[in-house]
């Protein structure tokens, strides 16, 4: 799996060095990882990274929670391609649903075996490149020659 770049959105800077150690797997093999404390910064940092492969999402945080970052993601043309992972203590069905209804991809309640969130990563990136491939290749066949 081919990953340039992971972003992830979380309050606790304890969880972002966990991140990096679950995520040692991929920087090993070139993976970036950007780290945001809040939607807000997540938001600023995606301007700059608008080359990000898949968005690590908090739901609980200061200035801007993970659900109005998701919104407000969503509905930039420029970031709605970003797969969204909900990582969150809530695990409520009615807060996953809340999540996959903004544009989640996944959801994964936690706390979370590495297993589990390397699945569901596994599972969008696929999904996202046979997706692009196949507009791609439906494009190339509208072109007149």
């Amino acid at each position: 799996m081919n990953i340039g770049k992971i972003m992830v959105v979380e309050d606790s800077e304890l969880l972002h060095r966990m991140y990096d150690l679950i995520f040692m797997r991929y920087t090993r093999n070139g993976t970036h990882i950007v780290h945001s404390l809040n939607g807000r910064e997540a938001l600023n940092q995606l301007n700059s990274h608008a080359d990000t492969d898949i968005i690590i999402l908090d739901i609980n945080m200061p200035v801007m929670s993970g659900l109005e970052f998701l919104h407000h993601c969503k509905s930039e043309n420029v970031f709605r391609h970003i797969p969204v992972i909900i990582v969150s203590t809530e695990g409520k069905e009615e807060d996953t649903l809340r999540g996959l209804r903004f544009g989640a991809k996944g959801y994964v309640t936690k706390p979370f075996q590495p297993q589990d969130l390397y699945k569901i990563m596994e599972d969008i990136i696929t999904m996202t490149a046979g997706a692009r491939a196949k507009n791609s290749k439906a494009l190339f066949e509208t072109i007149p020659i």
